[in-house]
């Protein structure tokens, strides 16, 4: 039975957003960022292979986390700066527009995991489950896996994610066409930069940086929510993770995100020590000891059915 609190112990949100006009530390962060970024695809050649694509891969998952901070109201109070900030597509694949909408739908917290109503969840339709095929349903089940999630996962999900794109575009939704317009022009400045000016092999940004960058991410959102009767018992907290917690500013700790979306990255850690008996009670204990321990469990075993609770019937797997 679950024990948790009747009554949120938080402090209000607009408490918590009560902060300067220029929150300097994200500020830093930008510029650490995007300089690195530049610092590390001009000087690629002086450098290992191994460190470049180690040093990308994280750049490009820090850039995503970055990208979440500002679709939640960071640096500034300002909306066009924020964005401007967050639009440079160095993953290549995600427009930051869509990933902004599908982002702040998914924080709809009574439909988390829902596969229709959550944009973000890993979860299938018992009707999409059939439609996949067995080897659709293969792959799925070891996505479900965190070796599947780091290896095939980030193609299943980008070309799934490109899949609904053109469908969409295909159908003649031209606000969809106009925005990918947009995106192409971020794309293609990136790539001028990176293989035009800086010389590296197109392969090498798309695998040591795109692909892994992606991987990373993925670790990040792997057990971050799993379906309970409860909406505050979806989402996971990743606790113990010092270096992986800066990379994914400090969204590991994720209930208390879906509690406070508003609170700038730099201010979690303090506040969830400080509230931890209250969220890890409203969240049912969905606590695991550091990116370790999910490995130790889910490394080879799925995280949970593919199919969610609620949109599924008896079936065999095979």
């Amino acid at each position: 039975m679950s024990n948790r609190p009747s009554a949120d112990a938080l402090p209000p949100q607009s408490a918590l957003s009560a902060t300067a006009r220029v929150e300097w530390q994200t500020v830093a962060l930008v510029i650490v960022i995007y300089g690195s970024f530049f610092a590390v695809t001009w000087f690629w050649q002086s450098l290992p292979l191994l460190v470049v694509i180690a040093l990308g891969g994280w750049l490009i998952a820090w850039h995503g986390s970055l990208q979440h901070e500002v679709i939640h109201g960071h640096p500034t109070r300002s909306r066009l700066i924020n964005d401007a900030i967050g639009w440079p597509p160095l993953s290549l694949w995600l427009p930051y527009a869509i990933y902004r909408e599908g982002h702040l739908t998914h924080h709809r917290d009574e439909h988390l995991t829902d596969p229709i109503e959550d944009p973000e969840s890993s979860y299938f339709t018992q009707a999409a489950w059939e439609h996949m095929g067995r080897l659709g349903r293969r792959l799925a089940a070891w996505n479900a896996t965190l070796l599947g999630r780091l290896t095939l996962g980030p193609l299943i999900m980008i070309l799934s994610f490109l899949a609904q794109e053109i469908a969409l575009v295909a159908k003649g939704d031209r606000h969809r066409a106009a925005l990918w317009a947009r995106h192409a022009l971020g794309v293609a400045a990136v790539l001028f930069w990176v293989v035009w000016v800086s010389k590296m092999p197109l392969w090498l940004y798309l695998f040591g940086f795109v692909y892994i960058g992606a991987a990373l991410t993925r670790l990040r959102s792997y057990a971050e929510h799993r379906y309970a009767d409860c909406h505050d018992e979806r989402t996971a907290v990743v606790e113990n993770s010092p270096l992986l917690g800066l990379l994914f500013l400090y969204n590991n700790l994720h209930v208390l995100h879906h509690k406070r979306p508003g609170v700038p990255w730099y201010h979690v850690p303090f506040l969830y020590r400080r509230h931890r008996d209250f969220l890890v009670a409203a969240n049912g204990g969905l606590v695991y000891d550091g990116y370790w321990d999910i490995a130790r469990r889910f490394l080879l075993q799925p995280h949970d059915d593919p199919r969610h609770p609620l949109h599924r019937e008896p079936l065999d797997l095979d």
